[in-house]
């Protein structure tokens, strides 16, 4: 007997960054990611990159919530990212804000079939995949 499935979709994934102010500036240059600033439930400033549907939630060593990782690292991550537009593109402004491709493009399988991607890191040295599907 199979289980049924009770998730749909990631919301958020947290990051623990050693700058949060570098990281967000990283990910807006890079991706276009917008940034986030709001009030967290303990009353804290929290901050976030906010792309599409998702976002990316930071935290740094000073970010108080009983709700983190049991031993928050930085440079622990390992994420692909599926990009709005073509992965030359992506490859184009990679190349012009002089982040280096560690990787790619390579093809891959992704949750819904067949990628091509290029990985590189973040200032955190997390990698970053990001992916096109293909078609066929």
């Amino acid at each position: 007997m199979t289980n049924p499935i009770l998730v749909d979709r990631l919301d958020h994934i947290v990051l623990t960054v050693n700058d949060i102010e570098r990281t967000m500036h990283f990910y807006e240059q890079t991706l276009g990611m917008k940034r986030e600033s709001f009030v967290g439930s303990e009353g804290q400033p929290r901050h976030a990159l906010r792309f599409g549907d998702q976002k990316i939630n930071l935290h740094d060593s000073t970010t108080e919530t009983p709700t983190k990782a049991h031993e928050p690292t930085s440079g622990f991550a390992d994420f692909c990212l599926i990009a709005a537009v073509s992965l030359k593109q992506v490859i184009a402004n990679l190349k012009a804000t002089q982040v280096p491709i560690e990787a790619g493009p390579v093809s891959r399988q992704g949750a819904m079939g067949a990628l091509r991607s290029v990985y590189f890191r973040d200032p955190d040295r997390n990698l970053i995949e990001v992916a096109e599907y293909v078609d066929g």
